[in-house]
């Protein structure tokens, strides 16, 4: 990134969207649900077991992730049982979908081997899927083309 951010004395990193974030998926064992999601998970059982959380962690991130607008709880019962709940995505959540692909390609180009089992491939026409950078007029971007620099009060992000 180029740009830098001087004088600071009327700006700080105080509103940062990025600690924000972190704030709602601090987790490895968030990331974890949330790619449970993507992949499909709606029941507590579900997160569980292809997690491999412990309930009380599954259960912990499951309000967590609910309590900030990620996931939504579904009631559901099945003949016989007391009722349980469900867990989608939300919008919100759906959003987060580039930041789990990016760190799946990060993780599989700079752990070693490919360590997942999984791919990702376009529905459409079967090519693998990736994050990418793209500025408002829709030019991929790399690092070295984004400019650091510091919004006003009142202006809302792009």
């Amino acid at each position: 990134m180029t740009g830098i951010l001087d004088p600071r004395d009327d700006w700080t990193a105080d509103h940062c969207p990025m600690a924000a974030a972190l704030d709602v998926v601090r987790t490895r064992s968030a990331f974890l649900v949330l790619r449970e999601a993507f992949y499909g998970a709606t029941r507590f059982e579900e997160f569980t077991e292809r997690t491999g959380l412990s309930e009380p962690i599954a259960s912990a991130r499951l309000r967590e992730l609910a309590d900030a607008g990620v996931l939504r709880r579904e009631p559901y019962q099945e003949p016989g049982q007391r009722t349980r709940r469900l867990y989608r995505l939300t919008d919100k959540g759906e959003e987060l979908l580039p930041v789990l692909v990016a760190l799946m390609h990060w993780g599989d180009r700079w752990l070693g081997e490919p360590r997942s089992r999984v791919a990702l491939r376009h529905h459409g026409c079967g090519a693998p899927v990736a994050a990418e950078l793209r500025c408002a007029e829709g030019h991929a971007v790399t690092g070295d083309e984004i400019d650091l620099v510091a919004r006003g009060r009142d202006e809302s992000p792009a």
